[in-house]
């Protein structure tokens, strides 16, 4: 009787051990978690025409269909003009280098130490030195290796510095203001990074100071090769875009004042219709026609050094006749799909968002969002009908070297948008002029660092295990040893039995 009862209390604590054993290893298995690897940084500084402007983001490091869901943590402008102004003013230079300085250790502060070495670094130059290059090489590369220097100087991952094109200044725009939209991904109801269903794409219009870019989505085929495929979050997109250089705000206007200058030969000042009426400003003509820009506009007898007097009419019929004549319509004769200066355009479509120099300009007028053509007509009628101390009174806390040029900027805008890329009454709403979206910039730095996240090996996501290993295997030594014993002691009774 006592062998029977030492048989089954063995028999019991063998099935209890492999019960055990068989439990602790489908726990461990099959009930382990997952924890993001954290965090990457990466730094791109937006060396514009008329200013540099530092970005840093971050991503989590498991990525999603092989690209980073991107945020901005730090937007810095430098304080002077963009790098291609470099070496023309000692004193400014000075002031620019110590705001560079004050930028970048603010990069310090929120990167953590120990991701320095892993966090890239980029410099990407756009048509302020297109322009620079184009025409004095020597220089541009002097600038360019100045800032290679510089930013190795710095702990981070140095990536380069380079001129981009203007198609890549287009198209890293357009997948910013996509992304920011969220038609690229979206969190869905199980907190998972998903693709938006039935999304559509945003256009981009981007006005800088030394060229302008356009990209959107066509619905037609058009023109072969007319599109450039770009692939976000696994998906495949077809993308126009086209950059005018010399187009930009700043360059126009000085196209303009050139045309102006040279009609007035003879005369002691030049009439500018864009200008306010009782305003008047003296430039050196190497500030109008010192650009490439305006260099086919320069006099026979040129003197960079010569003063100009310009005086402010305040007329604006006669300033959007002038600024219409900046623009080279007569390259497309009867062409549907032609925008101007001979470049194809598809036609229009969807919706679109419109940045930088013209979200200032809408703001300046006192637009925001999205609005109707003729509002944005009868308000830019309104502001250049303002004489000087009108103006100045309105807006108080405006710069006056910006306040000055808002008529032209806004005749600039309507012509280009309507007369050039074709918007009209109908498709005008749907642009919306704003300058970020939840906080981050809408600029093309943004878009080169989630293309460059395609790049960047996706790291796997670190599992995280109910037990130790030290535990679980304490466990199983433990339980297979009882499991172990209780066999040999049931074979043992067994035996004895017979």
């Amino acid at each position: 009787m006592a062998s029977k009862l030492a048989a089954a209390i063995a028999a019991f604590f063998l099935l209890a051990s492999l019960a055990v054993i068989v439990t602790v290893a489908v726990i461990q298995i099959h009930k382990k978690s997952y924890v993001s690897p954290g965090l990457k940084y990466g730094i791109v500084l937006d060396a514009g025409s008329s200013r540099t402007t530092v970005y840093v983001y971050q991503w989590p490091a498991e990525k999603e269909n092989n690209t980073g869901v991107v945020n901005q943590t730090l937007r810095c402008d430098v304080q002077g003009p963009g790098i291609s102004s470099f070496g023309l003013d000692t004193k400014q230079d000075e002031k620019t280098w110590n705001s560079f300085n004050d930028c970048m250790n603010k990069t310090k502060s929120i990167i953590p130490t120990v991701q320095y070495n892993v966090t890239p670094i980029y410099l990407g130059a756009t048509a302020g030195m297109r322009l620079l290059r184009s025409e004095y090489e020597t220089a541009a590369s002097s600038i360019l290796s100045t800032m290679q220097k510089y930013l190795q100087s710095w702990p981070f991952d140095f990536k380069g510095v380079s001129i981009i094109t203007g198609q890549e200044e287009g198209i890293y725009g357009w997948i910013t203001a996509n992304y920011l939209m969220g038609n690229f991904v979206e969190k869905n109801l199980w907190n998972s990074w998903v693709r938006p269903h039935g999304a559509e794409t945003t256009g981009s219009l981007d006005l800088g100071g030394a060229s302008t870019q356009i990209a959107f989505t066509p619905e037609e085929d058009g023109k072969p090769n007319s599109t450039i495929a770009v692939v976000m979050y696994g998906y495949e997109y077809q993308v126009y875009t086209h950059s005018f250089q010399c187009y930009g705000r700043d360059e126009a206007e000085k196209r303009l004042l050139a045309a102006l200058v040279q009609r007035s030969s003879g005369k002691p000042y030049a009439e500018n219709p864009c200008y306010p009426q009782y305003f008047n400003t003296t430039v050196n003509a190497k500030y109008i026609f010192g650009s490439q820009c305006t260099a086919a506009q320069r006099p026979a007898d040129y003197n960079p050094d010569q003063q100009l007097t310009i005086l402010g009419t305040g007329d604006p019929a006669l300033c959007r006749k002038e600024v219409l004549s900046i623009f080279n319509f007569t390259a497309c004769p009867g062409e549907q799909n032609c925008s101007f200066d001979g470049v194809y355009q598809p036609g229009i479509t969807g919706k679109f968002v419109a940045y930088s120099g013209f979200y200032y300009t809408a703001v300046a007028l006192d637009l925001r969002g999205s609005f109707q053509l003729d509002t944005f007509n009868s308000s830019s009628w309104s502001f250049c009908s303002q004489d000087w101390p009108k103006l100045q009174e309105m807006h108080s806390s405006v710069k006056k070297s910006y306040l000055k040029s808002y008529c032209f900027s806004a005749n600039y805008i309507y012509s280009l948008l309507v007369n050039g890329y074709k918007f009209d009454a109908q498709s005008w709403p749907q642009i919306s002029f704003q300058i970020e979206v939840d906080n981050s910039s809408i600029a093309w730095s943004l878009g080169y660092m989630l293309n460059l996240t395609n790049m960047i090996p996706s790291e796997a996501y670190l599992v995280k295990l109910p037990m130790t290993s030290s535990v679980f295997a304490g466990l199983l030594f433990m339980f297979s040893a009882l499991a172990i014993l209780s066999l040999m002691f049931l074979i043992i009774s067994v035996v004895r039995s017979c």
